[in-house]
């Protein structure tokens, strides 16, 4: 339980601040525990980087289905209003998952967590909108909403979602 809150404060550190600017000594202060208990259950930031994302992965699909209709278009259309609030009130500065690759692009393990969470969304609107055929697509509307976003705003999902209309209704 103590793992996960520390995760929970590393994720709304890293989003508040990004991945360079906080110090260890200032996500100890954030996170509420000793330095010893920071390092036992992170023992670099590398890991509490990866701890913050996997702890968003996990909170993000839980948002995402948080009041979701039954599977199919209604549930992807929901998504993609899930998505429009998580922009707002959890991510206005963009993707966390892009945002660690941007800081770290050569680090593996930080590659491997973004790629897993990357996939397991492709996969889960496959799931979603019982279009397993259309999951890459789908993907690549939630990721262009997610990167527009901090420049587009609400402009970036309505055109996502009609393109979604248009792409099953093709298809």
């Amino acid at each position: 339980m103590l793992k996960e809150q520390i995760a929970a404060s590393l994720e709304e550190v890293f989003s508040k601040y990004g991945f360079a600017e906080p110090s260890v000594a200032q996500l100890k202060t954030a996170c509420n525990v000793s330095l010893r208990t920071l390092y036992k259950h992170y023992p670099s930031k590398e890991v509490m980087i990866v701890g913050a994302l996997e702890y968003r992965h996990q909170r993000y699909l839980a948002f995402l289905l948080n009041e979701s209709p039954s599977l199919g278009v209604e549930s992807v259309l929901h998504i993609f209003n899930k998505l429009e609030q998580w922009m707002k009130e959890f991510a206005p500065h963009g993707c966390l998952s892009m945002n660690a690759i941007a800081a770290f692009p050569d680090n593996l393990v930080i590659s491997k967590a973004v790629k897993e969470h990357k996939e397991a969304v492709r996969q889960f609107l496959g799931v979603q909108s019982q279009r397993e055929d259309l999951s890459t697509a789908l993907f690549v509307l939630h990721e262009g909403v997610s990167s527009a976003w901090p420049i587009l705003g609400r402009d970036a999902v309505t055109s996502a979602q009609k393109a979604l209309l248009q792409l099953l209704k093709e298809n």
